[in-house]
């Protein structure tokens, strides 16, 4: 038996049995089941696709400065003798309310000098008319004389005719009737006189009375009244102090309206613009003159919101106005400025909620459009430029879409894109693999679309 293992056919012979055997089982073994396999049903989340009422936001920030800010400056020289107890800076004063007073003696004196001045000129009238008055009486009493001095030298004339009287007599009368007429003359020249006297007289009397107004007006300006209801910035001058002409006294600021130049990245002003259609961007593009971008601005009817930086409590803001655009962008931060008037900033003041509006305060403002029909898609949705749909037969649809721009997590496809897309179910969850065609579950994320509403509106 130990030679037959050791013999040299040993290994062949286990070989070839070791081969039959396999051939055997393979022979004599059932057919493999085959089975159809495709792809997996991949289970996503959509939404439907359609116009939501939308309202373009943006958000600009800037500082508060006073709508109305003046320097009142001194209008005549001389020494400060009062001045108002609250000129204080952070002070408040009302409208009309004398706030100082320049000692007004030397301006009184000039007045009463004016006021005597045309006392005098007007009395100089007074007298020159009843002189007139007089000589004009004169005149008819010599014009009188001389109507009977000359029918007396035509008596006397008929008289020396018959020779009933001498011719000296004749000649007295002639003389009596030529001393009468030179009488007349001189009367009336006199006359002639006052008109021009008279006038003299009363370019006198408006160059007095010019005088007394300007006297009137300079005595006035010795008085520094309140212009506006007004809180007080900065105080230049001191009681007992002598003020030039020009010098500034106090600054003055204005209750009435705030301003605030907020600067808004000119990216996010298209949006806004986007809001009023294709007839306010081309009046936008289209501007012949300044009226123009100002009638654009009115057009543009955005609500406007003022908040205060760093305020956490998003119920708290202002109503502001849009009252117009900056003359020009910032190159260095590429910012429009948004001019905003606030009215009112001390009204509604909640202390430790709600405090006035200040100068220097920083500000957050929103820009919202009017409302308007968009069809909007979640930023989730959007894959470099391709969105993907679950169509009828719930199959992955790949759909290339162009963005017109972007706020926060919303993007607003331009208007090909929209018509193109408005009623599918676009997919907002990840898809793996993303083959067209790919068999899905469809489950309708209607949460999502109510949040999705919302924040389309601004909320």
């Amino acid at each position: 038996m130990k030679k037959f293992f050791r013999s040299p056919l040993f290994f062949p012979l286990i070989l070839v049995a070791a081969i039959a055997f396999v051939v055997f089982q393979v022979k004599t073994k059932a057919p493999v089941e085959h089975e159809q396999v495709g792809y997996p049903v991949k289970a996503v989340e959509v939404i439907a696709a359609r116009e939501l009422p939308f309202r373009a936001r943006a958000t600009a920030f800037g500082n508060i400065e006073p709508s109305v800010v003046v320097n009142a400056k001194s209008e005549v020289s001389g020494k400060i003798v009062y001045v108002h107890p609250d000129l204080h800076k952070g002070a408040s004063i009302a409208q009309g309310e004398v706030v100082l007073r320049i000692e007004p003696t030397t301006f009184k004196i000039s007045l009463d000098q004016s006021q005597a001045g045309l006392q005098g000129s007007l009395s100089s009238l007074a007298q020159l008319e009843a002189e007139e008055a007089s000589t004009r009486l004169a005149l008819e009493i010599a014009q009188d004389n001389l109507k009977v001095g000359q029918k007396e030298l035509e008596r006397q004339r008929a008289l020396q005719e018959k020779k009933l009287v001498a011719r000296s007599d004749l000649d007295r009368e002639v003389q009596k009737v030529l001393n009468l007429r030179q009488q007349v003359q001189d009367i009336q020249g006199k006359l002639s006189s006052y008109n021009s006297r008279k006038a003299a007289t009363l370019a006198q009397i408006t160059q007095s009375q010019s005088q007394v107004a300007q006297s009137e007006d300079t005595l006035g300006r010795t008085e520094v009244s309140m212009p506006i209801d007004a809180r007080i910035g900065e105080v230049l001058v001191e009681k007992g102090e002598f003020v030039p002409a020009g010098a500034v006294l106090f600054e003055a600021l204005g209750v009435q309206a705030v301003e605030i130049n907020a600067q808004l990245p000119v990216q996010q002003f298209r949006p806004l613009v986007a809001g009023m259609g294709k007839s306010g961007a081309s009046a936008l593009v289209n501007l012949q003159s300044p009226a123009d971008l100002q009638n654009v601005v009115a057009r543009m009817q955005l609500e406007v919101r003022v908040r205060l930086v760093g305020d956490t409590d998003g119920s708290i803001y202002w109503e502001g106005q849009l009252l117009r655009l900056s003359e020009s962008v910032d190159p260095v931060r590429d910012t429009l400025g948004m001019v905003v008037e606030v009215a009112n900033p001390y009204a509604g003041i909640i202390p430790g909620k709600k405090p006035p509006l200040l100068k220097g305060m920083s500000t957050a403002v929103e820009f919202y459009s009017q409302l308007k029909p968009t069809l909007i898609l979640p930023r989730k949705a959007v894959h470099q430029g391709r969105v993907y749909i679950a169509d009828e037969n719930n199959q992955l649809v790949i759909e290339p879409v162009h963005i017109q721009f972007m706020q926060g997590n919303m993007m607003i496809p331009d208007e090909q894109s929209a018509s193109r897309l408005a009623g599918r179910n676009i997919i907002i969850s990840d898809v793996i693999p993303v083959m067209q065609g790919l068999p899905l579950k469809v489950i309708h994320a209607e949460d999502y679309e109510q949040e999705l509403a919302r924040r389309a509106l601004g909320l």
